[in-house]
């Protein structure tokens, strides 16, 4: 019989209850610093989106098949706006809208990893000086949202937004936070229990999912190793996961999108998973050397030093990623169009070409995209118009189904881009607000010239169907108003699309012409009547084509003034 085996019991650490309380007050302290810090990025993020919208139209302008110059843009765009999700959100919306191609988009994804780091050296530098100065900046951005004026107000929401992300960072450094012995003691068991890579890795993705952000993720594990809860070994693969996590904002972001934006998606999702692959495996086998380098890099014990190390790994993880894998580019494009397929034509017809809701954030954008998707409903009007000259002229039906079809993307078009708009206008600056004001005339004078199409093609097809005709007379003023209705369209188009006023006096002038012709044709046809040289049966269409070619010329010429008076129609006479 063996000697009793005597298992050693494990001690239960007990705290009491002034203790407990303690934690809690601290826990408490640390979201708090937490939810400010959050609250700082997201008011400088929007009052960067805002105030530069100019500047990324300029940017987007310059898009070319030119990788370099992607990654440039991208991490030129992140930068100003001060989030990798939001650009890759943007170029989700920008893709699936036709502007770029995935050839295009990759590489500006890439770079859009670049520009976050800037964030991570920020937080790095921050110092008790430097903490005094933010904390006045932000007084200072909350007094100027007091001024009327609209740049005076973004700048502030820029200062105060810049202020709070230190605050919040002093808060979770504070006493009261990570420097309570009690919560640096918690958070040091902890990670000691998590003390393997990709668990680690697991906890910065996940953490960065729940916040929507991984330069906020960044900028807690920087903070936390500033305060010394955190060892730099282990806080360099949570940067890493946190990469992973940032990926999450894109993914739902493609939710319902087009295959390309999916596609998009899935592309930056890769990309930071390769890199994460590539670079845990030699921090993981050469762990010691890096962090003998970071602190060769950086050397002491003062908190600015251990958190430049941070960030100074974050920069070289970036970087690094994109140079090893911007050759690669139509790889990693041909492999997620082969993951993710096509969708059959029909399943993406009622939608839009351009407009994507996602642009929705970047409001200078949004109008841009807006602008395109009337430019297409303006084309596919133009096209209806002249189908239903032929049908009109024929009697012919074989355009009754590409005409029906027009018709239900213009109707489309104008209810759900009517809809965008109203959304769009309560983050617009009060410029743009006279813009989005001719937009909604433009769609409703588009809207209408397409019912006048397919009522044109319906008299026709009925004219055919009852075996009746115009007389030569009749079909020859016809012709006459529909080629000046056709030069208006011609006119009106130019100058919508191209913002050309040099032709406005002659579009004017052709639409007196039109009513002119109304005048005179519908005269003419009571002549004929007269004499009995017309049928009295065809007497109602004849008359309601003239009407209806009338009303396109006035609707075509507030469409053409709408670039210069956006406030209402030109012609208030239809």
């Amino acid at each position: 019989m063996g000697l009793p085996v005597f298992r050693k019991k494990r001690r239960k650490i007990m705290l009491t209850p002034a203790e407990i309380t303690q934690l809690i007050e601290s826990l408490i302290w640390l979201l708090a610093g937490v939810g400010v810090f959050i609250v700082g990025m997201n008011f400088m993020s929007e009052a960067l989106e805002k105030s530069a919208g100019s500047g990324m139209k300029r940017m987007l302008e310059r898009i070319s098949n030119n990788r370099l110059s992607g990654v440039s843009i991208g991490a030129g765009v992140t930068a100003i706006i001060q989030s990798s999700s939001a650009t890759s959100v943007m170029v989700i919306g920008l893709v699936n809208a036709g502007v770029m191609t995935l050839m295009q988009a990759t590489p500006i994804i890439m770079g859009a990893n670049i520009g976050t780091t800037i964030t991570g050296v920020i937080v790095a530098l921050k110092n008790d000086y430097f903490n005094m100065l933010m904390y006045l900046l932000s007084f200072t951005g909350v007094m100027m949202a007091f001024f009327k004026n609209e740049k005076i107000k973004l700048a502030g929401l820029l200062c105060s937004g810049l202020g709070l992300i230190f605050v919040g960072l002093n808060i979770m450094s504070s006493d009261q936070a990570f420097g309570n012995a009690l919560v640096a003691k918690m958070f040091t068991n902890l990670f000691a229990k998590i003390d393997f890579p990709l668990l680690l890795i697991l906890v910065g993705a996940v953490f960065t999912a729940l916040i929507q952000s991984s330069s906020a993720a960044t900028g807690v594990v920087i903070t936390m190793v500033g305060t010394g809860v955190l060892p730099l070994e282990l806080a360099l693969f949570i940067v890493l996961g946190a990469n992973i996590g940032t990926c999450v904002t894109a993914l739902l972001a493609s939710v319902g999108a087009h295959a390309n934006s999916k596609r998009v998606a899935l592309i930056h999702f890769t990309f930071n998973v390769i890199g994460t692959a590539l670079f845990s495996a030699i921090i993981w086998i050469f762990k010691d050397e890096a962090v003998r380098i970071l602190t060769s890099l950086f050397p002491g014990d003062d908190a600015m030093s251990l958190q430049m190390r941070v960030s100074a790994f974050h920069v070289v993880f970036n970087v690094t990623t994109t140079c090893v894998l911007l050759p690669f580019v139509k790889l990693l494009v041909n492999y997620s169009c082969r993951v993710i397929k096509d969708k059959d034509e029909e399943s993406e017809a009622m939608s839009f070409r351009y407009v994507d809701e996602r642009l929705l954030t970047t409001p200078t954008i949004a109008l841009i995209q807006v602008k395109k998707e009337i430019d297409y409903m303006l084309e596919l009007v133009e096209e209806n118009i002249g189908l239903s000259f032929v049908s009109m002229e024929t009697g012919s039906k074989e355009q009754s189904e590409r005409i029906a079809k027009n018709e239900e993307i213009i109707d489309f078009t104008n209810g759900a881009l009517t809809k965008y708009l109203i959304k769009l206008s309560a983050d617009v600056e009060a410029s743009d607000e006279v813009k989005i004001g001719a937009y909604f005339h433009v769609l409703n004078d588009l809207e209408r010239i397409g019912d006048q199409a397919e009522n044109l093609h319906e008299i026709g097809v009925e004219m055919a169907d009852r075996k009746i005709a115009f007389s030569e007379k009749a079909h020859e003023g016809i012709a006459k108003m529909r080629d000046t209705v056709m030069e208006m369209f011609e006119i009106s188009k130019d100058a919508f699309e191209n913002l050309n006023k040099k032709r406005l006096p002659e579009l004017g002038a052709l639409e007196d012409s039109v009513d002119n012709m109304k005048k005179e044709l519908v005269a003419a046809h009571f002549a004929r009547l007269a004499e009995g040289n017309c049928s009295v049966d065809v007497s109602p269409y004849y008359s309601s084509v003239v009407a209806r070619l009338e009303r396109v010329a006035d609707h075509l010429v507030n469409v053409g003034y709408s670039i210069v008076n956006p406030t209402g129609s030109e012609n208030q006479n239809h």
